[in-house]
């Protein structure tokens, strides 16, 4: 494969055939000016010779043998003309070297250069390098066996000096083929390996060390599709890499190729991180990297001399450094650079002097294409600039870290020969820092998110501490003068923060901390407001576009995981208002960064307060927008400009009129992303491109991420933007009719979006006043218009799958109140269009309009149309056979949805709507469903609840028909399957619910059926051994749905459901999971209620196991829980066992009459055959159970009662 290495490839040689030869022109005023020729005529006098060139000397090659007297001159001339060439592609793309064709050479060439022959072998590895380099070659397995084993072999023969070149083309073999070098690896990188020995931190000889640490870091990358690096030899290779981070820099070492060693090596770590989870070790190794990264982040870094630990452990509070009061730097800590002013000769790039230019593969050997043109801020940017991160505890005379850092860091500021070396120690020490920050960010993503919540304390301070502060990522994002350093530290930062929402949403300071300790709840909060406050001072001073790019993301990574409405409000109302100057930014990235931001505040909690008087607060006038920037922007001026100069600079005031500053009849927010998705855009910023003054829309990517804000605002505040309904509906409308089908997708999921929100708004439960919804004739006015625009060009777009895909989404969120009263043409063309495309040949497509009509199907006018019902529920049929598990997956969805609509009009329209519909429909629903209850779980949830739907649904007349009995077994049968399986519990809540919903079927033959044990049975399987509480307290409200006792069948039967009860009443704590602990109380609560149904149901035959239960210890628990079920001492009402259970009621005084009615009926029981007086003496057992059961009720309200009245009496005697 084609390697890369961290060294510069060998001097090319220049052919001179190569070079135009230009004709001579006299000097004159006449003489016209010079014109140089163009690429494309260079490229065309120079291609055909390179390739010429190489088969030439291939040719030549391949013609030498072994025992040739010339061999040596030769080889050394074939060899010059090689390598004279310049075969980089992305210099002439149009090279076309066949990989087979430079595989051969290298193979002959390694048979023809004897390891006798030291600088022909020398030649030979520079000729590896450069072939491979540069032309992108990927070897076959016998050309990597044959160069290895010469490499090696050449390391072990050939003299010292000659290993560097023999290492740089070993690095370049090895470059991303590690797994495929496995018989060469014990010899690499076995217990006396020869990578291992040349990388050891003993090693005399710093440019041996590099290269060795370069080849081990090529055999730790991972090309995409190839498989990993054995895990034993990488964790040796991450050792060594750790061990020469740890190692002190020998006393005699340059400090700059010191710098360069430690690139190596951090290159090798993360080489050795990327790609995958952490399996380096526990904790001491996790703490032994961060330890050493954390060092290195401020490598280079003036004034600071700080006893770094070996170790960072995990812990809830931060670990802040010491600072040495010393100058001396101890052995351990690395050397530090104190800047010497130079002179400024403006900000000119370092040009290359040498003939071959570096490019494509040849810079990225080196840093990975990273920091090699190291980005360099003016002086007059950098002086003074970054202090405000810190306050007044900054300038500290012990750690004058940031003037001095920031002071003539240009590398191209220095003319004499001491500033020339300066600026270059400079350019490697901002090379580790960007590389350690690269190692800390695989790190972050490749540690579990768990465990390194212990250690952010090391990375992000907790609060402003006054003098010393410490060292943290805001350090760097605040004072390293490298903006891409600075981006790089915000990248790390984005990434710990992004998924953290679980973690910070413990933090909590709304109330007070305690004087004695500080929660760990308000230390968190107190990190989250240092953190707003660090990256918002970085707002200000950051003048790279690409840094403030990433600072505003970092900021929205901040927003989306932070609980604000558990922290004082506050601290969105400063980012809201600092954020609007940076709409007007001329970098797109940056505006849209902005967007993404915006969209973060009214995505997070939404709706929270702060948010809402923001959206609804007018906007100041745009007089003193600019004031802060500006103030910012004047701390790095040096060259004279004026702060209002500078802030039209990196601003362009005059781009966009920010609507708001003199209209505020909509929230300000609404309407920006408006008028950046309509309005055409003034003028142009440099960052664009010029089009000559040609009127235009936003960029695309500031157009999109409008929508996307205008979708978020919809979702979390429509209360606010509902009055703007029809502008919102206009601006979507406006992008369906667009040409570009990103456009097009985002307006359908901003409809999407409206619908949904006004669907919640109309939800019973979410109790929202009329008065504060969308008025229904305005919903019905706005989907007519809708329905009658271009949404239906998008629901035929068969180009565009995705689009017909949010389309189908977009047509289900409609209203159903709206729906009915749309003009009968919409209602058709919705019904038609879905199920025209369920018949798609996309998955896409057809999964959204299956789910569609699954919503159809529950609107209340269509859902008695039978003829809509029976269209539906073919197309569903059908959509269940289909070869995706997506499509499979919504179309049971939309099946259980549609069975719940046949058990609603059962109940609403009676027998009629039964007898209309088709005995053969219904039978090819439950065969369908009973097969896909055997599919993958997410089309199994929703099998089985339409398999208990049609079991409730199916009459007398069918169930006793034969077509359908051999199908209606087969269906419990798979349900009882599926209930004691061990799929998700989601699957076996859907089961057990299902088995209850058929239980309320009185024509369900439970009392005879060969599968009633089989189901009985099952359910108290799980009422009593199941770990889901939610799935228990679901299979005992379905033991008590049955409403006759011979729906029970035998004593035997009856009894063991009776015992299994009993056993999980008194098992009902029993948990070792503390999230299943919340649900006991509502267990206990469907377990009594399903005792007291056994009670009320049970005949005289059941009376000696009952009372065998109900005496002694066990009775004693049943009767505690009973009076506690009984009372409503514990928070069980409506629960789902109660709402699945007949006949329950919530009042204390209905359950004890409940128990009375009972006690009754028992009394009055009389027993029959054989052990008659057995009978009764058991029955007098469970009376007389019931009669304390209910004595202890009375006296419990009495006493209850007598205390009310006390407590009114004292009451009435205070007021006298």
């Amino acid at each position: 494969m084609a390697a890369q290495t961290g060294l510069a490839a060998a001097p090319a040689f220049v052919n001179r055939s190569d070079v135009p030869v230009f004709p001579q022109v006299p000097l004159s005023a006449e003489a016209a000016p010079f014109t140089p020729l163009g690429t494309d005529e260079w490229q065309l006098s120079s291609q055909s010779d390179v390739e010429r060139q190489f088969s030439r000397c291939a040719k030549k090659l391949r013609a030498l043998l072994a025992d040739s007297s010339q061999l040596k001159e030769e080889l050394n001339l074939l060899f010059d003309q090689l390598l004279s060439e310049n075969y980089n592609t992305s210099f002439d793309p149009n090279i076309n070297i066949r990989p087979e064709e430079v595989c051969s050479l290298l193979k002959h060439a390694s048979c023809l250069v004897p390891l006798s022959q030291e600088h022909l072998v020398i030649k030979l590895c520079q000729l590896v390098h450069h072939l491979l380099n540069q032309l992108k070659v990927i070897m076959d397995e016998l050309t990597l066996d044959v160069l290895l084993n010469y490499t090696t072999r050449a390391l072990k023969v050939c003299s010292t000096w000659t290993h560097s070149g023999i290492l740089l083309a070993l690095s370049t073999i090895v470059y991303g083929n590690g797994p495929q070098c496995h018989q060469h690896l014990n010899d690499l990188l076995g217990e006396d390996g020869l990578l291992l020995l040349y990388s050891s931190p003993s090693q005399p000889d710093m440019e041996l060390c590099r290269v060795a640490l370069t080849c081990m870091a090529n055999i730790c990358l991972r090309m995409p599709g190839q498989p990993h690096l054995d895990d034993k030899y990488k964790s040796v290779c991450f050792s060594a890499f750790l061990k020469t981070l740890h190692s002190p820099k020998p006393a005699d070492t340059d400090q700059v190729f010191y710098c360069m060693v430690i690139q190596a090596a951090l290159k090798g770590l993360q080489c050795c991180l990327s790609g995958g989870k952490w399996k380096f070790g526990g904790g001491e190794e996790l703490g032994s990297v961060l330890a050493a990264l954390k060092r290195l982040m401020f490598q280079g870094a003036p004034g600071v001399s700080v006893e770094w630990p070996a170790v960072l452990y995990p812990a809830p509070l931060p670990q802040y450094e010491g600072l040495k009061t010393t100058e001396t730097p101890k052995p351990t800590e690395q050397p530090t650079n104190t800047a010497v002013p130079g002179k400024v000769s403006g900000n000119k790039k370092r040009k290359s002097r040498g003939k071959g230019k570096k490019t494509g593969k040849e810079e990225s050997r080196g840093d990975d294409g990273e920091e090699d043109d190291e980005e360099v801020v003016p002086s007059s940017q950098k002086t003074g600039g970054r202090e405000g991160g810190r306050g007044e505890g900054e300038a500290s005379s012990k750690m004058s870290f940031y003037p001095s850092w920031k002071q003539n860091t240009s590398d191209s500021e220095f003319s004499d020969p001491e500033g020339t070396a300066q600026g270059k120690l400079r350019l490697n020490h901002g090379r580790v820092r960007q590389r350690a920050l690269h190692c800390l960010l695989a790190v972050v993503k490749g540690v579990e998110k768990r465990t390194l919540y212990g250690y952010w304390s090391s990375f992000i301070p907790d609060a402003p501490i006054g003098g010393t502060p410490p060292l943290t990522l805001l350090t760097i994002i605040l004072k390293d003068p490298s903006p891409k350093v600075r981006t790089s530290a915000l990248q790390v930062l984005s990434a710990m923060l992004d998924g953290s929402r679980q973690f910070l949403a413990v933090a909590e300071d709304t109330s007070s901390p305690r004087t004695s300790y500080t929660p760990f709840s308000f230390s968190l909060a107190t990190a989250i407001r240092e953190l707003h406050r660090a990256l918002s001072l970085a707002l200000l001073a950051e003048t790279s576009p690409q840094t403030l790019t990433q600072v505003i993301k970092c900021l929205a990574s901040l927003v989306a995981n932070a609980p604000y409405h558990r922290l004082r409000p506050g601290l969105l109302s400063p980012l809201w208002k600092q954020m609007r100057p940076y709409m007007r930014h001329r970098d797109v990235n940056v505006r849209v960064s902005v967007l993404t931001l915006y969209g973060a505040v009214v995505t997070t909690q939404a709706p929270l307060p702060e948010v809402q008087l923001l959206l609804r607060q007018p906007e100041s006038s745009g007089g003193g927008l600019f004031t802060p920037q500006d103030s910012a922007l004047s701390w790095r001026q040096r060259d004279g400009s004026t702060p209002t100069q500078r802030s039209s600079q990196t601003h362009s005031p005059h781009l966009l009129r920010t609507p708001g500053e003199d209209d505020n009849t909509s929230p300000w927010l609404m309407q920006l992303c408006v008028s950046l998705v309509t309005q055409p855009r003034e003028d142009q910023s440099d960052s664009e491109g010029g089009t000559g003054g040609a009127v235009a829309l936003q960029p695309s990517p500031v157009r999109l991420e409008a929508l996307q804000v205008l979708s978020h605002l919809v979702r979390g505040y429509i209360c606010l933007v509902q009055a703007y309904l029809c502008e919102i509906g206009q601006v979507s409308a406006s992008c369906l009719g667009e040409t570009d089908p990103s456009v097009q997708l985002h307006g359908a999921k901003l409809l999407e979006e409206l619908g949904t929100g006004i669907i919640q708004q109309y939800r019973a439960e979410n109790n929202v006043p009329e008065s504060s919804r969308v008025p229904l004739s305005q919903v019905v006015q706005f989907w007519s218009e809708v329905l009658s625009g271009p949404l239906n060009r998008a629901l035929q777009s068969e180009q565009h799958p995705t689009l017909q895909t949010s389309a189908c989404d977009t047509l289900s969120s409609i209203l159903p109140q709206a729906f009915a009263q749309l003009p009968e043409k919409n209602q058709l063309m919705c019904i038609t269009v879905l199920l025209g495309l369920t018949y798609s040949e996309n998955y896409l497509v057809k999964t959204a309009a299956v789910r569609a009509l699954g919503v159809y199907i529950l609107f209340p006018c269509l859902r008695e149309d039978v003829m809509f019902v029976a269209d539906t529920a073919n197309t569903i049929l059908a959509a269940l056979d289909d070869r995706s598990p997506n499509v499979r997956a919504k179309a049971a969805w939309s099946l259980g949805n549609l069975t719940d609509t046949l058990i609603v009009n059962m109940e609403s329209v009676g027998v009629d709507f039964q007898e209309e519909l088709s005995d053969m429909l219904l039978l090819k629903m439950l065969q369908a469903a009973t097969r896909s209850s055997a599919d993958k779980d997410k089309v199994k949830c929703n099998a089985v609840r339409a398999l208990g739907n049609l079991l409730h649904f199916l009459r007398q007349s069918q169930m006793t028909r034969s077509v359908f009995q051999r199908p209606l077994e087969d269906a419990i049968r798979a349900l009882v399957k599926t209930v004691q399986s061990v799929a998700t519990m989601k699957v076996r809540w859907n089961a057990c619910y299902a088995l209850g919903n058929a239980f309320r079927n009185p024509a369900l033959p439970l009392d005879s059926a060969p599968w009633s044990p089989d189901a009985f049975s099952a359910l108290c399987n799980v009422v009593t051994s199941c770990k889901n509480f939610k799935v228990r307290i679901k299979s005992a409200a379905a033991l008590a749905v049955p409403a006759d006792r011979s729906c029970y069948g035998n004593t035997e039967q009856f009894i063991c459901v009776w015992r299994s009860l009993a056993k999980a009443l008194e098992n009902s704590e029993d948990t070792n999971d503390f999230l299943e602990y919340r649900y006991s109380a509502s267990l206990r609560h469907t377990l009594s209620q399903a005792l007291l149904h056994l009670l009320k149901l049970s005949q005289s035959e059941d009376m000696p196991t009952l009372a065998a239960s109900l005496s002694g210890e066990e009775g004693s628990g049943i009767k505690e829980r009973l009076i506690v079920y009984l009372r409503a001492e514990e928070g069980g009402e409506g629960t789902e066992g109660d709402r699945d259970t007949v006949g329950d009621s919530f009042n204390p005084q209905q359950r004890i009459t409940g128990v009375h009615q009972t006690l009754i009926r028992l009394k009055e029981l009389k027993a029959e055959g054989d052990g008659q007086r057995q009978l009764e003496s058991s029955k007098e057992v469970v009376i007389g159970f019931l009669d304390d059961l209910l004595k202890t009720c009375e006296e419990s309200q009495e006493l209850e009662l007598k205390s009310n009245i006390s407590s009114c009496s004292v009451e009435f005697q205070k007021t006298l």
